[in-house]
């Protein structure tokens, strides 16, 4: 079976909102290109939600020439979404009815993992109905100091039990927590 992988940049105050817009904790190091570019080359669908699309269908099709860019326009997409009809980013499929069946569907498929940036609504989803496998939590050395409630990582759910498989340090003081969500 297919796993869903979610990866998430997380400031010190629990903020997931708009990282882009996050000042920089410093030069990139070059562990962290290649961490992500494992992760999206060990997968051959992403999925989002509507907020995600909106963010990376404008930006990702523009871009060639190097193998996260390639992959990630090649790949199958699928958007939990439903008001998005005729999505212009290629290989993208929205789920507009029934995204948990959906989902569980997919994940059923033959194929590599699953890839998910962000955590909001669907990935709260996800992890109510116990479909996310995995959860990679990049916390960077930052206190945004302010957020709506729908911009933090923390949303009432259900209790989740998470079992640490690895953390990675990088040079600009980021931390990559990895972990296998249990229950």
């Amino acid at each position: 079976m297919r796993r869903i992988i979610n990866s998430t940049y997380i400031s010190l105050d629990g903020v997931v909102e708009a990282p882009h817009m996050w000042p920089s904790t410093g030069p990139e190091d070059e562990r962290a290109v290649a961490i992500q570019t494992d992760l999206l080359l060990a997968c051959d669908a992403l999925l989002m939600g509507r907020h995600t699309y909106d963010g990376f269908a404008p930006v990702w099709p523009t871009r060639s020439g190097d193998p996260y860019s390639d992959h990630i326009n090649g790949m199958r997409k699928y958007v939990v979404s439903t008001t998005l009809r005729d999505p212009e980013w290629n290989n993208t499929t929205v789920i507009s009815e029934d995204p948990i069946a959906a989902i569980k569907e997919l994940k059923q498929q033959p194929g590599k993992d699953i890839v998910q940036y962000g955590f909001g609504t669907v990935s709260h989803a996800l992890v109510e109905h116990g479909l996310l496998d995995e959860l990679r939590l990049w916390i960077h050395p930052l206190l945004v100091g302010k957020a709506a409630q729908a911009d933090l990582l923390y949303r009432d759910g259900p209790q989740t039990v998470l079992s640490h498989l690895d953390s990675t340090s990088l040079s600009n003081g980021v931390v990559v927590l990895r972990y296998a969500v249990t229950s």
